[in-house]
């Protein structure tokens, strides 16, 4: 299995358009961040997770010319906002799957009305095959099971995904006991960390660290990462030997 971390970056991207952040003016690539988004493929099998508003740029980036299937974690827009920029897949592949909680379809039926329209659909919009993902019902994704992971962000629920060695998980606060089971035995977790200081509705960089050792992945890494967190460079000597920040355009092989 391949993991490519399309966008490692909080929901304003870094650097944040005005910032006089000093990490905004940083030399070093791994400072730049997109929204966050990861590739995940394996024997001609691809799948994407979550599709936000840089989802264009980052597809022309890192070569994607097929997508099985989009699993959203959640409605937020950095997650969510490049759903029409499928078009070009739609229109060599036909309707492209996605999978998601029915309070996150609801929203995208709302926000991108046109792409769910049955009649008098404007023959230039592409469509989509819906999966309602359901906790605790594991669904499959090409020859491998997907097993949803329910989550909190703040006191919104929310899904990270497991797909056999490999975890998911973005945008987190809590974790209940019974799903932090689920992953056990990773090879590789990916859980968000967004900044050193305490944050109402996400981990910071001790929460996810105190996290990732009660998991006891092989590696982990790091991403969802605010200007805040600091210089990439200087935050990784600070972690443990399997524990790494996650990066733009970082390619893993489990």
């Amino acid at each position: 299995m391949n993991v490519w971390f399309l966008g490692t970056g909080t929901s304003q991207g870094i650097p944040v358009i005005g910032s006089t952040h000093p990490v905004s003016f940083s030399s070093d690539p791994r400072d730049k961040r997109l929204r966050v988004s990861v590739w995940v493929y394996w024997e001609g099998h691809s799948y994407i997770i979550d599709c936000g508003p840089d989802f264009r740029q980052q597809m022309l980036t890192c070569g994607c010319v097929k997508i099985d299937g989009i699993l959203y974690t959640h409605e937020h827009a950095d997650h969510t906002a490049g759903l029409d920029d499928i078009r070009p897949y739609f229109f060599r592949q036909g309707n492209i799957p996605i999978y998601a909680h029915k309070r996150v379809l609801r929203n995208l039926e709302k926000r991108f009305d046109y792409i769910f329209e049955e009649e008098n659909k404007y023959p230039g919009a592409p469509s989509v095959s819906v999966n309602e993902v359901i906790n605790n019902e594991p669904f499959p994704a090409g020859n491998k099971t997907v097993i949803p992971i329910g989550i909190l962000h703040g006191s919104l629920e929310i899904f990270g995904y497991r797909i056999g060695n490999f975890a998911y998980l973005t945008d987190v606060k809590t974790v209940a006991p019974e799903e932090t089971e689920k992953l056990k035995g990773l090879k590789v977790l990916v859980v968000s960390a967004l900044r050193e200081e305490p944050h109402h509705s996400h981990f910071n960089l001790d929460e996810a660290l105190d996290f990732i050792a009660s998991v006891k992945p092989e590696r982990a890494y790091i991403t969802h990462i605010s200007h805040m967190m600091g210089f990439h460079a200087e935050v990784q000597g600070k972690l443990p030997a399997n524990v790494f920040l996650a990066y733009d355009n970082l390619q893993i092989t489990l």
